[in-house]
């Protein structure tokens, strides 16, 4: 603690500041204080896991502890690498994809009552389908591959964008729409300059609650037809009871939904303050 006259002050007025800063132990606590107070249900979910796993007697092949779970996503990573970035592939172009899709029907049905008439219903009946329903019926069209993976992905991706953008598109600021109406700006130019921009942060919002589910999707995908992904580690590790693989599998996808998430709403923030 230190004191000092600043300029502009009364005549004999002491101002203290304090000079000192915290020490590096103080600054460790603070954020370990941080970790803790944001993330302490993961790790009593975790706690009560292996409790749980020590004191019922469930047979390690129906429950793992979390230990042996661990322990081979930490010593057997490079098993799941292969199979994770193929699931992080499919997720991130049905992302892309699904939003593009979204975003035109949005343009579509603000541009054209009748498109709207069309593109309207069948965004809902694609959105009311359940995704387990739809993967049989575009596996059988387009075949077990990667290109059923994209397009379930898409599917699931879409609606969000829909939603969003065509809400910022029917809610442009009134001063300067009536402003462009007066320039005698054309609907393309008047799309174009005011309302696209205007979308970009109902676009953020949708992207940040796409992002996690189209790794769900794709993994879902691959679990039920097979072939490469997550999904597809997850099925073949429960059919050979290969159980501390199998929850291995869930917890590295949930990881990366959850890092999908953070890193989405980080995008959000940074489109919001640019573009608002």
């Amino acid at each position: 603690m230190s004191t000092e006259v600043l300029p502009g002050s009364a005549p004999g007025q002491v101002v203290r500041t304090d000079t000192t800063r915290p020490s590096p132990s103080r600054l460790i606590i603070r954020r370990l204080g941080r970790v803790v107070s944001r993330y302490w249900t993961v790790a009593a979910f975790v706690v009560a896991w292996q409790l749980w796993s020590w004191l019922s007697g469930v047979n390690q092949i129906v429950v793992p502890p979390p230990v042996l779970v661990f322990t081979d996503v930490a010593g057997n990573f490079v098993a799941y690498l292969p199979d994770l970035g193929w699931t992080l592939a499919m997720s991130a172009g049905g992302l892309v994809a699904g939003m593009a899709l979204g975003t035109g029907m949005a343009v579509a049905v603000w541009a054209s009552r009748i498109l709207s008439g069309l593109v309207t219903p069948l965004a809902l009946v694609m959105r009311s389908v359940p995704v387990v329903a739809m993967i049989p019926v575009f596996a059988t069209v387009l075949g077990y591959g990667w290109v059923t993976v994209l397009v379930i992905t898409s599917v699931v991706s879409f609606f969000p964008a829909f939603v969003f953008v065509g809400s910022r598109l029917r809610a442009a600021p009134r001063a300067t729409s009536d402003l462009m109406a007066v320039l005698g700006a054309s609907r393309s130019t008047v799309l174009r300059l005011l309302l696209l921009p205007h979308a970009v942060p109902g676009l953020l919002v949708a992207f940040r609650l796409t992002a996690p589910t189209a790794v769900l999707a794709a993994m879902l995908a691959e679990y039920l037809m097979g072939g490469h992904g997550l999904g597809t580690l997850f099925a073949q590790s429960v059919s050979f009871y290969q159980v501390d693989r199998a929850w291995g599998t869930a917890l590295v996808a949930t990881v990366v939904s959850v890092a999908c998430f953070v890193g989405a709403r980080a995008v959000e923030r940074w489109g919001i303050a640019r573009f608002t």
